[in-house]
């Protein structure tokens, strides 16, 4: 049996919470499923070294890292990072979205004041 420390019980229950969080945003339509597979991707892999020792150890002989705590904080750290780059990359489509649709409101607004122009004197508006 191996002993957990702390910081890993703290990992471990935080990654369940979250984990839990994540699944009532989901269920109650404030997540979509689209975020959802990223977080909880992350919150197992946390998870895992929350839960196990040989694999957190693994982890951080294989990163190089000094400390388990570093460990879980670099993994949380990089998740961020890849959300973070992701989300910029979302609002750099919608962006470009929104000014496409702004031009083709700007040319259909334009397209019904032309054609109200053009109609005859004796049409009443309806």
């Amino acid at each position: 049996m191996f002993f957990l420390s702390r910081t890993q019980i703290i990992t471990a229950t935080g990654a369940v919470g979250l984990a839990l969080l994540v699944l009532d945003l989901v269920r109650r339509r404030k997540l979509s499923e689209e975020y959802s597979l990223l977080w909880v991707g992350t919150t197992l892999s946390l998870a895992v070294l929350g839960f196990s020792t040989p694999v957190l150890v693994w982890a951080t002989s294989v990163l190089g890292v000094t400390g388990a705590a570093s460990t879980t904080f670099a993994i949380g750290l990089a998740f961020m990072l890849a959300m973070l780059l992701y989300q910029s990359v979302k609002m750099s489509r919608l962006g470009e979205q929104n000014a496409a649709l702004t031009r083709e409101m700007a040319l259909l607004r334009a397209e019904l004041d032309r054609m109200r122009d053009a109609r005859p004197a004796g049409e009443g508006a309806r």
